[in-house]
């Protein structure tokens, strides 16, 4: 039996898929968590329970109010310096690199499990970009994921570009040829693919000739979540607050907490006095009361809480114009009976990432560019990763292609289904 499967491992969510004897041209996702196919590309270190939880349970625990860290959004270590780094867990060194081969090594043994079968041949997903404009830093993160693979059991690992998986998903369900823009909008990445696809070139294995050009850019939906923080969140914790000194509160701590593999961080002795030393230099009451929240905050290590709420915050407003956000550990000290409840408007959401989607469309253009392509060219546009479904995003990139079919895919698992038959043609 063939022991080759495909995976998508992902910002924030992660996927395998395999082709099952006696399918012809589909592949199936294997589920990975209870009767679930994805398994959020999230690890806790339960220091109360002294074990390792993944996926849903690890942020259920960490939400339970376990003591341990929690680490999530770690892909995009790669082709960074903060690979070749560690963290502290329970007291002992933890380096960046054994992190992802814990969680990709749990990716496969699930996957066997849920096959009945071993896996040692994988098709990876990667991203057009892992670091925009930087050749040498995305042949890194490429080698690097790769040898991370194969310390984890996999002896034959290769690559196929996530918007081709998207699209050799897409293109098992076609009758004709098609101009397609494949737009995979993922946690980390936005990557666009002009695409031709038919049943008669889906039989071909090498096809680099129907691929008219590709691009993207390094946002996502951990990114929406970011600024979608810092412009509506963080000034709840003294962002943009003026000191005695007449300067701005420093904005790098702020940038660290709204950032998820960032966020251990913070939970320094020495991050901790140099907001004590802000603190004294002020004499605003409300200012004050803020950093107060924010000190209280680094001292429970909240913060992957605080990125969940301005993560639900996103997804709540991708369908309602009003929300209210529910803070309720975000207390200072002094007003720990005080709950802080944020009110959000949909034009809220849009402002705090327009320049965001202002880059995307710009990678849109320059794919086209690239490929020659004009927009009335173009048959369909084929969303898939589960960022693009956040609401005005969609729109914009529907309103430069008004002529083509809007085709959503499994927004999830799309592009783990399309690595999983490239897997099956490769290694076949």
């Amino acid at each position: 039996m063939l022991q080759a499967c495909g995976v998508d491992f992902g910002t924030s969510n992660s996927t395998v898929g395999w082709h099952q004897p006696g399918q012809a041209s589909q592949s199936a996702l294997l589920t990975l968590e209870d009767d679930k196919y994805t398994l959020p590309s999230v690890v806790f270190f339960n220091a109360d329970e002294d074990e390792v939880n993944f996926g849903r349970a690890a942020l259920a625990s960490y939400l339970a109010g376990y003591e341990g860290r929690l680490m999530r959004s770690m892909k995009s270590l790669l082709g960074t310096s903060l690979i070749d780094g560690q963290t502290e867990v329970q007291g002992r060194a933890l380096p960046f690199r054994q992190l992802l081969a814990s969680y990709i090594g749990e990716l496969k043994s699930r996957a066997e499990k849920s096959s009945g079968q071993a896996f040692t041949q994988a098709v990876f997903g990667r991203p057009v970009h892992f670091i925009d404009d930087d050749r040498k830093a995305d042949r890194v993160a490429e080698d690097t994921l790769k040898q991370i693979a194969r310390s984890v059991g996999f002896t034959e690992v290769e690559f196929q570009y996530e918007p081709i998986a998207a699209a050799i998903d897409y293109e098992s369900r076609i009758d004709k040829e098609e101009l397609v823009l494949i737009a995979d909008i993922g946690g980390g990445t936005s990557d666009f693919s002009l695409v031709r696809l038919s049943p008669e070139r889906s039989q071909h294995t090498n096809r680099q000739s129907d691929i008219l050009g590709n691009g993207g850019v390094h946002i996502g939906g951990t990114d929406f979540d970011k600024y979608l923080s810092l412009t509506q969140v963080m000034p709840l914790l003294g962002l943009g607050g003026i000191l005695n000194n007449g300067t701005e509160v420093p904005s790098a701590h702020y940038f660290n907490l709204a950032t998820w593999h960032t966020i251990n961080l913070l939970y320094s002795q020495k991050v901790t006095r140099e907001l004590q030393d802000i603190y004294r230099d002020t004499g605003n009451s409300d200012l004050r009361l803020r950093l107060e929240r924010f000190l209280h905050l680094l001292e429970q290590r909240d913060g992957h809480w605080l990125a969940i709420k301005a993560e639900e915050a996103k997804i709540m407003l991708s369908d309602q114009d009003r929300i209210s956000l529910h803070l309720d550990r975000l207390r200072s000290k002094t007003q720990t009976s005080v709950e802080c409840i944020l009110t959000l408007e949909q034009t809220d959401f849009q402002s705090s990432i327009a320049h965001l989607m202002e880059q995307i469309e710009t990678a849109i253009r320059q794919v086209c560019i690239s490929a020659e392509v004009t927009a009335r060219e173009i048959d369909t546009v084929f969303f898939t990763g589960g960022s693009s479904g956040v609401r005005g995003l969609r729109q914009r990139i529907s309103a430069m292609l008004p002529e083509a079919k809007k085709v959503e895919g499994d927004l999830f698992g799309s592009i783990g289904a399309g690595l999983g038959l490239d897997a099956y043609r490769r290694f076949s």
